[in-house]
């Protein structure tokens, strides 16, 4: 992939005396914007009485130092309201499967999160991510559905403690991901990734990433919004002793297409169904949804036996 000319010959942080970032930061976002917006959410962080936004809610996790420059060069509708978007990236630019970014866009104040629902495999390939982000009225939101064009700049910076990240000589896990509607994101990134790693296994004759097992359970109101269904599907055909898939629909009335009923429940994923999933010793799950479906969850998988330091979850959002 050629990457745009603006991100090769950007430098790595907007806050480094390196002097291309300055001016081109400047230029993109402003850089006393971007600092004046770290400052009021930092002012805004001292009252409870207000919903937080994206950079509240995320103050005590990791992120990285360098906030890079971007381009938005593929818009995709995922489903009627999610759209996903291809973002080129600049060279430096690295992430965890399961990571997010703090999503700055040049005229909106409000600092959006978004996951990547892109595996660190495609950037190393390809030099760019993915991002998908549901129809709101929030500001990031609502700029994505109403007014990224391709083309369109932003920067982004990487943050977040919710992420998959073997070595090649760690043990396997059996990995268990439960996912609610967009709470997927996080998760799709962690299934690439570990369908990356399998190809990665397979091409060193099994010498790299001993895998184990991983299972998504993914819940949505309706089939038009279980998001990726179709690549889930075929990652998890390519690998069928490997990974494993349960979709799970909770408002649907109308009849299910034939050629996805044998994968579809109706209903909430059940306390019987993660039964099967958990070994206590093997298992390690991660959780990203609505917070009272991640509380319900884990409440299950702890009175089946599974430890709290192998649930990890993301719930800011």
């Amino acid at each position: 992939m050629s990457v745009p000319c603006f991100l090769v010959s950007a430098a790595r942080g907007f806050s480094l005396p390196c002097p291309a970032a300055g001016p081109l930061l400047s230029r993109l976002l402003g850089t006393s914007s971007i600092k004046r917006r770290l400052l009021t959410s930092k002012r805004r962080n001292m009252s409870s009485k207000r919903q937080m936004d994206h950079l509240e809610k995320t103050a005590s996790n990791s992120r990285q130092n360098d906030l890079y420059p971007a381009e938005v060069c593929g818009i995709i509708n995922e489903s009627e309201t999610v759209k996903r978007l291809r973002i080129a990236v600049h060279p430096d630019f690295s992430f965890k499967a399961g990571q997010w970014v703090d999503f700055f866009i040049p005229g909106v104040e409000t600092v959006g999160g978004f996951s990547m629902c892109s595996s660190p495999g495609l950037l190393q390939r390809e030099g760019v991510i993915e991002l998908a982000a549901k129809y709101t009225k929030h500001p990031p939101a609502h700029w994505i559905h109403t007014m990224c064009t391709v083309g369109s700049r932003v920067a982004m910076r990487v943050g977040g403690d919710f992420f998959f990240d073997p070595s090649p000589s760690d043990p396997s896990v059996d990995l268990l991901l439960v996912a609610g509607g967009v709470g997927i994101n996080p998760l799709y990134s962690i299934l690439l990734h570990t369908a990356d790693l399998l190809h990665l296994n397979h091409a060193s004759g099994g010498r790299d990433y001993n895998i184990g097992s991983t299972h998504l359970c993914y819940s949505a109101k309706n089939t038009q919004e279980l998001l990726f269904k179709s690549s889930i599907m075929e990652a998890c055909r390519q690998f069928p002793d490997k990974l494993s898939y349960d979709f799970y629909i909770t408002q649907q009335s109308t009849n299910v297409d034939p050629h996805l009923q044998p994968f579809v429940n109706r209903g909430r994923i059940t306390e019987a169904e993660l039964r099967t999933r958990v070994d206590p010793q093997r298992t390690l799950c991660y959780l990203c949804g609505p917070p009272p479906m991640i509380e319900a969850i884990s409440k299950t998988l702890m009175e089946l036996g599974l430890p709290k330091d192998r649930i990890i979850f993301e719930k800011w959002w």
